[in-house]
Formats: structure tokens, C-alpha cells, sequence
């Protein structure tokens, strides 16, 4: 669940009036990463259900391409194309995107899902008060990185050393690290940073892992990982190393354990938002909408195969738990 304001959990009721006004609308967005993410979340359906009293929105969504994490530079690019086209607004599913439209432009309508804190890199002033012309829906929270590295310490504790993996092309993914080291301290755990910009580094990463007899792994969140998440379970599996990864899909892919908020509700809040936008609400006064609730998955199969026996307490606080 996300908290969000009151108005927008009212079901809406479609207007009884013969007479409606149809005002056709032009939305485009930057699509990264696995398009499944985001295209089966009822992203369009939510936005139609921001247009409401009598106002119908038709939709007409135009994909520029997944750019995967290894292809970043990409972005500048495919946001100033779509400035260039005047579309009503632009919708970005992650915060590279985000932060390449907004780079774009000053004056359209922006409406992101972003997996950082939105406020330190820049994307709005304030959660509550966004101001300027982007708000949407943040996937970030500070403590989520301590939560995480907190589940993998119980469920491997014999782990001298875990390892972190993330994707050096990540604009200012450095913030997921310092999470990570500071959460790290506090619990006493030696953690390293491996770095992948490429599926072709995947197997490199692995391989610096075991030569640091890393225990166990935090994957990092990034739209490269997501998009390649079966090849990263299969190399997880191969080194028999326990992990953790950022997102459900993760786990249904064959990973051992996620901890996330639920992505699905995420863009379906930010399809709401950008309804209510294109029906003439500013971005700058809708609050940045923040999870509330997080679950964590686990994957006894693979468990099992990995030799490992998931805590009683483990499996009391779980969500969801695939056999």
C-alpha cells in the first residue's frame, strides 16, 4: 500500500450528464528495462481513472525504446525527442529517466516512479510540496538497504563477508551503497561492492565475489538487474551464494528472497497522478506518494537447493512463501 491522498482512494463514478466533453491527450513515456514491469501494472487503466467528470482521456502511449542500464547515456536524447514532439506530459518508470526529463524540460508535466530518494537527486523540492513541473511516486526509503542487509545477516550468519552488487552507470546509485556501509556498521558486517555495467561483466562480478569469499549477496536495485534477473538467479545458483535481490520478480525467477514495496501499486498511483495532470492538476501540488507497506518474499525451493534451513522467525514475517 502507499500513502496517498484521501481523494484519490474514492472510487470514481462515471458522469450521468449526455452531454461529455472528449478531450484527446498524447502520452508519451520513456520506457526502461523489462517493459513487462511496467506495461502489465494497469499504468494506462489508472491514468484513465485520474480523468474524471465527464472528462475522457484517450491515450495513446508510444514507446522510445528499453534502454537497459548498460545504455544510460541513451536517455538525454529520447527525453529531448519527446520535448520536441510537445507531448502533454511524459511518464518515466525509473529515476534515470526521471532525471533525463527533467534535464529535458522546465515546462512539461513529468510523472516518474523512482526507486531514489526523489528529493536528493533533485527531482522535486520537498515530498509534500513537490513544486515544478514533476511528482509521482518514490519507491525509496532510507532504512529499506538496513532492512535488507538485517534479513540476509539472520538468514546467512555465518557470512563473514556479503557482498553488494551494482551497476557503475547508475546515475548517483552511490546512494545505495552508503546505505548499505552505513547499515553495515552498525551491525558489525564487512560488506564489498562489486560492480556489473554490462551483462557481459555478470560473470566478472561472480567470480570477484568467490574470490572474496563472500557469503552472501545484496543485489542493488537497477533497471540492468531487473531486465536480466533469470541470468543473475542462474549465476547466484551456480556459486551457491545466498542473496537477496530488490524486487519480487527476483524470487519468481528462481531467487532466494526480496524485500520491496509493491511496484504494481507504485505505477498504478503514478498512472492516477498523471490522469489528474492531463485533466489540469499542477504536479508541483500533488505530494510525491510514498510506500507504506513492504514484503518479503521467499523462495523455499531454493533454499533447499542452496542447502540452507530458512529461521522459524524468518518465516513467520514473510509475505509470501514460494514452494
Amino acid at each position: 500500500m502507499y500513502g496517498v491522498p484521501a481523494d484519490l482512494a474514492r472510487k470514481r463514478t462515471p458522469s450521468t450528464s449526455p452531454l461529455r466533453f472528449i478531450r484527446r491527450q498524447h502520452l508519451s513515456y520513456i520506457r526502461l528495462g523489462n517493459p513487462k514491469l511496467s506495461r502489465n501494472t494497469g499504468w494506462r487503466d489508472a491514468s484513465l481513472e485520474g480523468c474524471t467528470n465527464g472528462i475522457h482521456l484517450t491515450a495513446r502511449q508510444r514507446d522510445f525504446g528499453d534502454v537497459h542500464g548498460d545504455h544510460y547515456d541513451r536517455l538525454p536524447a529520447l527525453a529531448a525527442d519527446l520535448v520536441n514532439r510537445r507531448v502533454n506530459l511524459i511518464a518515466s518508470t525509473t529515476t534515470p529517466a526521471a532525471l533525463a526529463a527533467k534535464a529535458a524540460t522546465s515546462a512539461i508535466p513529468i510523472v516518474f516512479t523512482a526507486g531514489f530518494d526523489a528529493v536528493a537527486v533533485g527531482l522535486v523540492g520537498s515530498l509534500n510540496r513537490p513544486g515544478g513541473n514533476a511528482t509521482g511516486v518514490s519507491l525509496y526509503l532510507a532504512d529499506l538497504a538496513a532492512k535488507r542487509l538485517e534479513l540476509l545477516h539472520e538468514l546467512a550468519p555465518q557470512a563473514a563477508v556479503i557482498g553488494m552488487l551494482l551497476n557503475p552507470n547508475l546515475p548517483d546509485g552511490g546512494s545505495q551503497w552508503k546505505d548499505v556501509q552505513d547499515a553495515a556498521r552498525l551491525l558489525g558486517q564487512q560488506v564489498h561492492a562489486v560492480y556489473a555495467g554490462s551483462e557481459g561483466d555478470f560473470s566478472r562480478a561472480f567470480a570477484t565475489l568467490a574470490q572474496l569469499n563472500a557469503g552472501a549477496l545484496l543485489v542493488g536495485l537497477d533497471v540492468l538487474f531487473i531486465s536480466r534477473r533469470h541470468q543473475l538467479v542462474a549465476l547466484a545458483a551456480r556459486h551457491a551464494i545466498a542473496a537477496i535481490y530488490p524486487l519480487r520478480e527476483f524470487v519468481l525467477a528462481g531467487g532466494l528472497m526480496s524485500y520491496a514495496p509493491n511496484s504494481g501499486d507504485g505505477y498504478r498511483q503514478a498512472g492516477i497522478y498523471a490522469g489528474r495532470i492531463l485533466k489540469g492538476a499542477k504536479p508541483g501540488d500533488l505530494p510525491v506518494v510514498q510506500p507504506t507497506k513492504f514484503d518479503l518474499v521467499i523462495n523455499l525451493k531454493t533454499a533447499n537447493a542452496l542447502g540452507l534451513t530458512i529461521p522459524h522467525d524468518l518465516l513467520v514475517l514473510a509475505d509470501e512463501v514460494l514452494e
